[in-house]
Order: structure tokens, then sequence, then C-alpha cells
């Protein structure tokens, strides 16, 4: 596809993860605006509703947020990018752009197998959290492939050695950077971030700029 033109009537909506709010985006969301881009950052209740009901509640009000006119992308973090996906697999956007998501575990997220019987990590986490499982019926593996312009980045840093030792090497603290992968992606990108700070590292930004604006992240 073309390069477009940065800021020329596109829109970008930003996704937190879980337990986390729009603060988490905000270094974000000020360097796309700089782009010229109209950004959108929205929060959500994560911890209290299933993937489902949270991608129906925040999408559609984040969408009424965008001009009619502009072309819309979506930039989210860890459980952001499965909201986007559930949302988009029942849910056609004529004017949907590009996609990038920040260590989505778009496979699971083997923590949650070995961790999620626990009351404390069912009282962190929620009902969205729970529905995080490597299983073939997650929520992540239930979704399939993805027919839209995809980049994933990854981080192989962790700033919590014990949930490291829980998954695959190399991960970023919470996914493991083979969870991140889905059939259909258009480019995959590593970087040495952890999962905490990843959306505030100056690479990952300028990764995603070249993604938005090019379909690559090659800048």
């Amino acid at each position: 596809m073309n390069e477009r033109a940065i800021g020329s009537k596109q829109s970008v909506i930003l996704l937190h993860g879980l337990a986390r709010t729009p603060r988490s985006l905000n270094k974000l969301a000020k360097h796309l605006r700089a782009q010229g881009y109209h950004v959108v950052n929205l929060g959500y209740p994560s911890r209290h509703h299933k993937i489902e009901a949270l991608a129906e509640q925040v999408i559609p009000n984040a969408l009424a947020q965008c001009p009619s006119d502009h072309q819309v992308h979506f930039v989210t973090h860890s459980l952001g990018g499965i909201l986007v996906r559930a949302y988009l697999a029942n849910h056609a956007l004529a004017n949907l752009g590009r996609v990038v998501m920040l260590a989505p575990p778009n496979q699971g997220s083997e923590i949650v197998d070995k961790l999620g019987h626990l009351s404390l990590f069912k009282w962190i986490n929620g009902q969205a959290g729970l529905q995080l499982g490597t299983d073939e019926m997650s929520m992540p593996k239930r979704l399939g492939a993805v027919d839209y312009e995809l980049g994933v980045i990854a981080g192989t840093r962790s700033i919590n050695l014990i949930l490291s030792t829980l998954m695959p090497r190399p991960n970023d603290g919470k996914v493991s950077v083979a969870s991140t992968k889905l059939n259909g992606m258009t480019d995959h990108l590593t970087l040495p971030v952890t999962h905490t700070f990843l959306m505030t590292n100056r690479r990952v930004l300028n990764a995603i700029s070249a993604f938005l604006a090019k379909g690559c992240f090659a800048q």
C-alpha cells in the first residue's frame, strides 16, 4: 500500500493494557499529535468486564470521537490489542487504516495458565485477565487470524524475573515474543524493552510512526 500523508484526515485510537489507564499512553499520544494525527486516548474498566463487553463498550465510544471522513488507525498495548481483534472480528470498518499492537498476548499467556487459579491474580486482573490463557478455547486463540494491516512490537527485557521464568524466553516479563505473533500480521519487530515501559521507548515510538505511515517498521 502506498505511503500515506501523515496527519491528513487520519485518526489514531489508543487502547491501554490490563489494569492500566490512559495516562500510560500519554507520551505516545503526544508523539502522534505532534505528527498531525487526531488522537483518541480513552480509558476503560479493564478489570471489571470480559473482553467482549469491553470491546463493545470502548471502541464504539472512541470511533464516535473520530471525524467521519477520517481514516482510523489503532495503536494498542497488551490487552488493548485483544480488544481490537475481538471488535474487528465482528465489525467491518470501511475506514480502517493500520493497527499496531505493543506486546499483545495474541497466543495467550502462560502466566494465566499457571497463576489464574489464585485469588490474588483474579482480583488484580479481573474477568478479562482470566480469558487470556493459552488453551484453544481462550479468547486470543478463538479470534483467529487477521485480515488487516497489522504490525506487532514485542519486548525482550524484563523487570520481573519471577514472572519471566513462567514463560518461554525471550519475553518482556509479561508476554513472550512467541505469543505476540499472529497469522496474517504484516510485520513484526522485537526491541530490548520491558512490557511496562514499551509505549514510552523512543525506538518504539519511531517504529509506530513508520508503520502507520508506510505499513512496515523499517524507517
